[in-house]
């Protein structure tokens, strides 16, 4: 039976480590403007995490254009260009297999707001007051 841990304090220590290089070179990749995309270049990216699977195949990269605008055309323009970001992925890694990546957009900034938002709706407040 597969083992796929939905957290990431169940994941290995491998996993994390192999999934937070890849962030730093996908972050460095992205800031140097080395995809030849002008979209990419145009655009500030933040990848805010990557997430492995356990056998290192695939990774699922998510990411935020700065201020959040145009998220619909840089993930296109990343979509497009995942061939050239996992050759240079492979090639800095060093592993056996390079991982199939995948860009996703960080919706953790637009959930963070609702919560925010939601904490200060002033019925909370009273609420969190009277305790």
């Amino acid at each position: 039976m597969s083992r796929n841990p939905a957290t990431p304090e169940q994941q290995s220590v491998r996993v994390l480590k192999v999934g937070e290089r890849v962030r730093h070179i996908l972050s460095e990749l992205l800031a140097r403007g080395e995809a030849h995309d002008e979209t990419l270049r145009a655009t500030h990216i933040s990848v805010t995490e990557v997430r492995m699977t356990p056998d290192l195949r695939n990774a699922k990269a998510y990411v935020k254009p700065l201020l959040g605008k145009d998220e619909a055309a840089v993930l296109k323009a990343l979509r497009t260009n995942t061939a050239f970001f996992q050759k240079e992925v492979a090639k800095r890694l060093g592993l056996k297999f390079a991982p199939r990546l995948s860009f996703q957009p960080d919706e953790s900034f637009d959930e963070a707001d609702r919560i925010e938002s939601l904490l200060s709706d002033p019925k909370v407040q009273r609420d969190l007051e009277e305790e």
